[in-house]
């Protein structure tokens, strides 16, 4: 078990962060209150967490010998958890010498009103023709955080979806929504994208992931615009709990206009840079 009794919602949310990679295609491999996912050939990285029902609680010894598998296996260096959910383990990872980063971890709330449809905003099939800078503005979003207006614009779009690992990123979406492990909604103007984002459903639940907006078309609402595009097609699809995990708390207060709720903090540990 966790640290603690959980409510429901965590519990659920358990479930899906446990599950997610293995249907993404990672092994699990066994670390008794720690649960390290390896992704199998090309794909996402993921990252090691607390066991689904585990028995006890993770200490640093615990973590270090993820961290050593990690780096014989020369994946990422990275814990992802519930806050609220296992509390003690963030001081087993800072003990091992990881920086954590906080994120408001939130949840649609079911009798939100969906927001109008976008005009700029679009689902994108698997063949689609922006579908490689669709995969690359995220890129540019996440590289300079934050609300604020930023430099990147088409031009550098341009060069970073050129690179050759823009084409491995939107083979591996390309083949994700074909078999509708994802879906991908983009806002575009005169041919550019200037915003995009996923949902990644599991049964009846699904995750809102990679919203970015090209940092030179911030805050003309193209990320609300994405996210209910997301939002409409999960719930179409059949998902009863959308979820997301918010950049900062100025980023929450977005999310929050479109009917998402603070129900815990998502914790990221990583070394520091």
């Amino acid at each position: 078990m966790t640290d603690h009794m959980i409510d429901p919602m965590l519990s659920e949310l358990e479930r899906y962060y446990d599950a997610v990679p293995r249907v993404g295609g990672a092994r699990a491999e066994d670390f008794g209150p720690l649960t390290l996912f390896v992704q199998e050939g090309a794909g996402w990285q993921y990252y090691a967490r607390p066991a689904l029902g585990g028995a006890a609680a993770a200490g640093a010894a615990d973590v270090q010998r993820v961290l050593a598998r990690q780096r014989e296996l020369k994946v990422p260096e990275s814990f992802e958890w519930v806050a609220e959910t296992t509390p003690s383990l963030r001081g087993a990872v800072e003990a091992a010498g990881l920086h954590v980063h906080a994120h408001p971890l939130m949840v649609l709330d079911p009798a939100a009103v969906p927001a109008p449809a976008h005009p700029e905003v679009r689902l994108l099939g698997a063949d689609d023709p922006l579908l490689t800078a669709a995969v690359t503005v995220p890129a540019l979003a996440f590289g300079a955080p934050g609300t604020a207006v930023g430099e990147a614009g088409p031009a550098e779009l341009a060069a970073a979806a050129a690179a050759p690992e823009a084409a491995e990123r939107r083979a591996r979406v390309s083949g994700m929504i074909a078999s509708g492990r994802t879906a991908m909604a983009a806002a575009v103007r005169d041919g550019v994208v200037l915003c995009a984002g996923q949902y990644n459903p599991v049964g009846d639940v699904a995750e809102v992931v990679g919203v970015g907006t090209l940092p030179a078309a911030r805050r003309q609402g193209l990320a609300l615009g994405v996210t209910a595009a997301l939002v409409a097609r999960a719930r179409e699809r059949g998902a009863r709990t959308v979820f997301l995990s918010a950049g900062d708390e100025d980023v929450a207060r977005v999310y929050a206009r479109a009917g998402f709720r603070r129900v815990a903090t998502a914790l990221i540990a990583e070394p520091s840079a």
